[in-house]
């Protein structure tokens, strides 16, 4: 399985774009304190006071915000905040959409009904109103992100899920691991969920990209953590410093930017994904 992926990857150019984008972003947030020169929120004074609003030069190489903040080393500590949120987004989708999609499908009856009734109401929720009183609740955290997209994305992996085991199930190898007395949890998580895992990563990896827009939204509309740099911080303090009106596209072009690239990404190694789902796409 593993070498099928790793195959694919090697071989499909969208997937192997995406990987690269990521591992570019995950070198860069690993090494962020040595790349970025100086302290993300450190307001920084000049000679004649406050250096606000500094042109690019080589002490800060894109300038610093209207608060005396370095803005390029915003931006390359902001790769922490979106691939932590990202990722941690993308697994507890995966690992909750996956479990519930297994068990809903195996046991049928009742408690698929009870699960299914469920997601629907999931669907039903406006996910970004639904992130901010979340955070109105919990109280401004990234990790909230990753709660609401867990809370509100499991429906869409549970249920194709679901729609596989459903099939599967009827298989002769399930046949015959009940005939020879293996319990449901083996059967389960054993002979079944290896069968449904392309699925689990493939919606894994499109949460990553709902992930991290959810957090720049939130973030820019003010229900961030105020102490954590992230790509939407720093969308939402160029905002609120007209920063387009005072053409300082330097500011908020290159956090776009990486938002942009991180979701795209995702799209990116979705797609390869589905190759693996669907062996004619190769073609």
């Amino acid at each position: 399985m593993l070498a099928n992926l790793f195959k694919i990857f090697k071989e499909n150019n969208y997937a192997t774009i995406g990987v690269s984008i990521y591992l570019i972003f995950i070198i860069v947030a690993i090494f962020a304190d040595f790349i970025a020169p100086n302290d993300p929120l450190r307001i920084h004074f000049s000679g004649s006071g406050l250096a606000r609003n500094l042109a690019p030069s080589f002490d800060f190489y894109l300038g610093t915000t209207s608060n005396g903040r370095d803005i390029f080393s915003q931006l390359i500590h902001g790769s922490r905040n979106a691939l932590a949120v990202g990722l941690s987004a993308a697994l507890a989708v995966a690992i909750l959409g996956t479990i519930v999609g297994l068990v809903s499908g195996y046991y049928g009856g009742w408690v698929d009904n009870v699960i299914m009734r469920l997601a629907d109401i999931a669907l039903g929720l406006p996910f970004l109103p639904f992130v901010i009183v979340l955070a109105a609740f919990l109280g401004p955290n990234s990790w909230n992100v990753v709660i609401a997209i867990a809370l509100l994305l499991w429906p869409n992996a549970g249920r194709i899920i679901r729609s596989q085991v459903l099939t599967l199930r009827e298989r002769g190898y399930i046949e015959s691991a009940k005939v020879s007395g293996c319990s449901n949890f083996r059967i389960i998580f054993v002979h079944i969920a290896p069968n449904i895992l392309p699925l689990s990563f493939l919606y894994g990896s499109i949460a990553i990209g709902w992930a991290i827009l959810t957090e720049a939204s939130v973030s820019f509309l003010g229900f961030g953590p105020s102490d954590v740099i992230s790509w939407g911080y720093m969308l939402q303090d160029a905002y609120s410093s007209q920063a387009l009106s005072l053409k300082a596209y330097i500011w908020f072009l290159p956090p776009g930017f990486c938002i942009v690239l991180m979701v795209v990404a995702g799209f990116f190694i979705s797609r390869g994904y589905e190759e693996i789902l669907f062996p004619k796409m190769r073609n």
